[in-house]
């Protein structure tokens, strides 16, 4: 398997996954909303040690509404919003698609926090929705380690 590779606008922020997704979601929350500029975002969540990251990154810390403490983590100098975590999940680390250097790659297996998505919303009616937070993805063992 080739690495996942991505980073911000300005390129001062670069990362690199040795493992694929264990699940990609786009999350109709409030607050991915504000980071979407209106839409979902679109997450792969991999596991936090397959991810290398280089570069600075401000953090902005949060709730979440599922509860969850969350690391909304973004580029100092071009703003680009590229990671998530959360306290209660620390083997997961979240990554915006929009980051990647090939997007395409990111295929939504579901829809979550349905609830919250505008009244104008395309949900894909082929996959999964979820009104609010869905389990965590299962731990895959790391490919090339």
């Amino acid at each position: 398997m080739d690495d996942i590779k991505g980073g911000c606008l300005c390129g001062a922020v670069r990362y690199t996954s040795n493992a694929k997704p264990l699940v990609v979601r786009a999350c109709w929350c409030r607050v991915c909303q504000y980071l979407g500029a209106g839409n979902a975002t679109i997450n792969l969540a991999f596991p936090t040690g397959a991810v290398t990251i280089t570069g600075a990154l401000k953090d902005y810390p949060s709730s979440a509404d599922s509860g969850n403490h969350m690391h909304r983590r973004f580029c100092p100098k071009c703003g680009v919003h590229l990671f998530s975590h959360s306290d209660e999940r620390p083997s997961f680390l979240v990554v915006r698609a929009g980051t990647l250097d090939d997007p395409s790659a990111a295929v939504p297996q579901a829809n979550i926090w349905t609830r919250s998505a505008p009244a104008w919303a395309q949900l894909d009616p082929n996959l999964p929705k979820f009104e609010g937070q869905p389990p965590p993805p299962a731990p895959k063992p790391l490919v090339g380690g």
